[in-house]
């Protein structure tokens, strides 16, 4: 499974910088970029749960990124509300991963030598996700980037998990 990690880390961190460097092309986009990379971030965490290396939260933070992910693959482009709700479960999903990451973090700091990064993204999160509650017009105009900067993070994430527990096997 770490091999997997890594390589899910090192797509999901082109995906993020291309996010970031495209952000018109990125919302002209959203609906498919964003649903494949949340799919496969939310089917990701589900093989991690039922192989018992992720707990109820990070379950949690994975189904609701599928349903997030289907939600744009079923309705890319289409109405305004649809596009609004869809900005929403966006912005829903960085507040919930922002806990996570935080409740995670503060749970390992005696396992995890690094455990204040994970504290300081997780907040970056939550942040980010208040914002896109707040102006949800300039997280239309800006959702590459923010996306971009979540897709970053949880890849590096996963690197640093699939780097972990390659040196646990060992």
């Amino acid at each position: 499974m770490s091999i997997l990690s890594i390589i899910l880390g090192v797509i999901m961190i082109v995906g993020g910088v291309f996010c970031m460097f495209t952000p018109f092309a990125t919302f002209l986009s959203a609906g498919f970029m964003i649903a494949i990379m949340l799919f496969m971030y939310g089917i990701f965490g589900v093989v991690r749960f039922f192989q018992k290396e992720a707990g109820a939260l990070e379950l949690i933070s994975s189904i609701l990124a599928i349903i997030v992910g289907v939600i744009a693959i079923v309705r890319p482009g289409g109405a305004l509300v649809i596009d609004g709700f869809v900005l929403n479960m966006v912005s829903a999903w960085l507040l919930v991963k922002g806990l996570i990451n935080i409740i995670i973090s503060i749970q390992a700091r005696n396992e995890i030598k690094g455990w204040g990064w994970g504290v300081a993204i997780g907040v970056l999160s939550i942040v980010a996700g208040v914002l896109s509650f707040l102006h949800p017009t300039i997280t239309a105009l800006t959702v590459g980037i923010l996306m971009g900067l979540v897709f970053v993070e949880n890849g590096i994430d996963m690197i640093v998990l699939g780097t972990t527990l390659r040196a646990i096997d060992r």
